[in-house]
């Protein structure tokens, strides 16, 4: 097209000019920014609504809004100083520089993670370099903000019933600063880990079992739900579950898909890899509970399809169609037998409360996505991906596979440690301004006290039945409605009860 057709044409249209620069991949922008959308969906309204509804109907509204406050909250801790200690300039080998990530001069300038060129071990020759895509560093920023977001909402899993929702407040941001930052800088942001050549194509470790892990220790120092919330805690809408588990896994596509920051051929084979491995473990763990149990169970087909997720995560780009079944069916499997066998045996997983069992959910499925990734990395899916050249799994016949496997097992370990340590600091620290768990009138309560709220006003129209007067009222005014005819002496079933 000829230059003088663009006279009369909008600036924001115009190819090469301000808004669209010559860098700037139009295809690699929109599908980055899709991405980051999705895995924005996966919390809200997907982790929302599954949390909302997973729960004991007293627990709804608090579990729900627990998840949402964290997606807030991580926003803008992320663009005031996250961002950049996740993905700037490097302070220490395994933490970057806090600084702001909100200036328009940085955002709309070509992204680029600026200490992700890896050398070679004589330290001056370029290996391969840095990551630099061809769309603006506010997609960039945008994109990373959608993962620590729901790395938090994943870690509430484990406390939901029991937390002070005060102490929740401080410990996002707090936890986010503190532990996150650390993992994505060192495994994505070009820190120790990731010059080393430990693999997470997408959160394996970053995520889920930085997430599992921390839930658990965090669970740990909260203290346990109340004992009849242990004892029965049965969901109050299991359809609606099905929705948020649903977009859970839609989104995984942008989750696994968006990682190699661009619209190529890993992209797509990221996303199949997550569906085979997603749809595997779904009905592996489905066998399990039909052969032990005699019935398959709804909510069990969740877990599964949670943990073929998360396993397959940290390898989604780097193994083969055939290692995405064999990964499903370790996924369906393993956590399954930790959950319903090694869990009813071990004293600490027994003493723990971790309310959605996150930690065999995505800190065993983590590691263990993370482990075979070390054995299936195939070479040339490596290549299009790692920064450190010749990478392979241990079952590739070559020199540094079975050294891999090691470097996947050691970065477990790191993320494991450090999630111990700091998130129990985090949790003491906050003990120290207010409770980490709600007093008992609370727990017996539920959202009433708490918020003030409740999920459902299924009988008299948002009115509450008082036994005692055999009648309705209003909390708005506080009137009671007596109507004593013959349809109402009495309760419905389950009113004054939570199911």
């Amino acid at each position: 097209m000829s230059a003088d057709k663009f006279v009369n044409m909008s600036v924001a249209y115009q190819p090469l000019g301000m808004a669209v620069p010559e860098w700037l991949n139009k295809g690699d922008n929109a599908w980055q920014m899709i991405s980051a959308t999705l895995v924005g969906m996966q919390s809200v309204p997907g982790l929302v609504i599954l949390y909302g509804s997973i729960v004991k109907k007293k627990w709804a509204v608090n579990s729900a809004f627990m998840a949402l406050y964290a997606f807030a909250a991580v926003w803008l801790c992320w663009v005031t100083w996250g961002y950049n200690m996740s993905f700037g300039h490097k302070l220490l080998p395994f933490w970057g520089k806090a600084r702001p990530a909100l200036g328009q001069s940085f955002l709309l300038a070509q992204a680029v993670l600026p200490q992700t060129t890896q050398f070679y071990k004589d330290g001056v020759h370029v290996e391969t370099p840095w990551v630099n895509p061809f769309y603006p560093m506010a997609t960039m920023v945008y994109f990373q903000c959608v993962f620590a977001a729901i790395t938090l909402i994943l870690l509430a899993g484990s406390l939901l019933g029991r937390m002070n929702i005060k102490a929740w407040m401080l410990f996002v941001p707090l936890w986010l600063t503190f532990s996150y930052t650390v993992g994505a800088f060192s495994l994505w942001g070009g820190g120790f880990l990731f010059h080393w050549g430990v693999m997470d194509y997408s959160g394996g470790y970053v995520i889920h079992l930085s997430s599992g892990v921390a839930g658990f220790t965090a669970a740990y120092w909260v203290g346990p739900r109340s004992t009849k919330d242990r004892e029965r805690f049965p969901p109050n809408n299991v359809l609606l579950m099905l929705t948020g588990a649903g977009i859970l896994w839609m989104g995984w596509a942008g989750f696994n898909g968006g990682d190699p920051y661009a619209a190529n051929i890993d992209s797509s084979l990221a996303v199949l890899n997550t569906n085979i491995c997603a749809a595997t473990s779904l009905l592996v763990w489905t066998c399990l509970d039909v052969i032990f149990f005699k019935k398959p169970s709804v909510i069990g087909a969740v877990q599964g399809m949670i943990t073929g997720l998360v396993c397959i995560t940290p390898g989604a780009g780097l193994v083969q169609g055939w290692a995405a079944i064999v990964m499903g069916i370790l996924s369906g499997s393993i956590p399954w037998f930790t959950m319903m066998v090694v869990h009813k045996r071990s004293r600490l997983l027994q003493q723990v409360d971790d309310t959605l069992g996150v930690f065999h959910t995505h800190a065993v499925a983590g590691f263990l996505g993370g482990a075979t990734t070390g054995l299936f990395a195939e070479p040339v899916l490596c290549s299009l991906f790692l920064p450190v050249t010749n990478s392979r799994g241990a079952f590739y016949p070559g020199r540094g596979g079975g050294l891999q496997f090691v470097r996947q097992v050691a970065g477990a370990l790191f993320i494991i440690c450090w999630n111990v340590v700091v998130t129990s600091l985090v949790c003491l620290a906050v003990r120290t301004v207010v409770p980490l768990r709600m007093p008992e009138e609370e727990l017996a309560i539920g959202d009433d006290a708490v918020h003030g709220e409740e999920a459902y006003a299924l009988w008299g129209d948002g009115e509450k039945y008082d036994s005692t007067k055999h009648g309705w009222y209003s909390d708005n005014n506080d009137t009671h409605h007596h109507h004593n005819n013959n349809n109402n002496k009495a309760a419905p079933s389950g009113v004054t009860q939570n199911v």
